[in-house]
């Protein structure tokens, strides 16, 4: 007898969530460098095979929501409340996100897990990374927002400038200041080029 799709698909979440906890544990108390995948199975009491079912490479460890960053920059741009601008949504956006890391700005070890990412080139890297790749979906959702055709250039430069912006966002000292000068430049340009969006 098979295994019900809802308690398979229960099983797999909790083995997910086990090893990207078990991994976050041991990158933090240890050092990302010094944490091999083995570690994160062994630490989790799974294969790295299984391991390796779950996340395409030890970076996604730590990053566990990318499947749902396109679907939210997509909708940062479709579901903006009336009146905002594509810019400002975006700005909107990416400091929500900010605040919504991994792990929650309440939790003891976020700015531990902040300075983690910051200080490993491998995590910082796939974390602009992840943004980025999602580039031709926000470019797509922007020019239908305006009506544009799907290939316009002034839609694709916007998606990669904002995606491009939160690495600046994060890395400055204040990053609240820092999204609105960013956005600020965007905002004026993007009103000259599409009025009114």
């Amino acid at each position: 007898m098979t295994e019900p799709t809802g308690r398979r698909e229960r099983k797999k979440a909790q083995t997910r969530q086990s090893l990207a906890d078990a991994a976050l544990e041991l990158f933090l108390d240890r050092g990302y460098d010094q944490v091999g995948v083995k570690d994160v199975a062994d630490a989790a009491d799974v294969s790295v095979t299984t391991l390796f079912k779950h996340f395409p490479g030890k970076e996604a460890l730590v990053f566990d929501q990318d499947d749902d960053l396109e679907a939210a920059l997509v909708a940062a741009v479709r579901d903006r409340t009336p009146g905002t601008s594509i810019p400002q949504a975006l700005r909107e956006h990416i400091l929500l996100k900010q605040t919504q890391s991994v792990i929650h700005a309440a939790d003891p070890r976020f700015a531990d897990f902040t300075r983690l990412v910051q200080e490993t080139p491998a995590l910082r890297d796939y974390a602009q990374h992840m943004w980025t790749r999602h580039e031709a979906a926000l470019a797509r959702a922007i020019a239908e927002a305006v009506g544009a055709p799907g290939d316009d250039v002034s839609c694709a430069a916007l998606a990669r400038f904002a995606l491009e912006a939160r690495g600046l966002i994060l890395r400055h000292a204040e990053p609240r200041r820092a999204a609105d000068e960013a956005f600020a430049l965007l905002e004026r340009g993007w009103a000259a080029s599409h009025p009114g969006s």
